[in-house]
């Protein structure tokens, strides 16, 4: 996922609870801190994801989302 991504940190939910429990905000992290978090808690992987062949689609923004309806071939609404 994270190749298909580009980066650990665009599978990171900063949304979640978890998220602001662990103090995260404010600190600098790197690319294996985001692997390392999102492996211990799950909430912290942005969802839904989806994998489409070569394709990934991350989270349940309408861009995202949109972009996962074309990729199926839905009616757009």
């Amino acid at each position: 996922m994270k190749r298909l991504a580009g980066s650990y940190e665009s599978l990171f939910n900063r949304r979640a609870v978890k998220f602001r429990e662990l103090g995260l905000k404010d600190r600098k992290l790197t690319g294996k801190d985001y692997r390392s978090l999102i492996l211990r808690e799950e909430t912290l992987l942005k969802r839904p994801v989806t994998l489409i062949g070569d394709r990934i689609f991350i989270g349940s923004e309408k861009k995202s989302l949109q972009a996962l309806k074309n990729a199926l071939d839905f009616p757009h609404s």
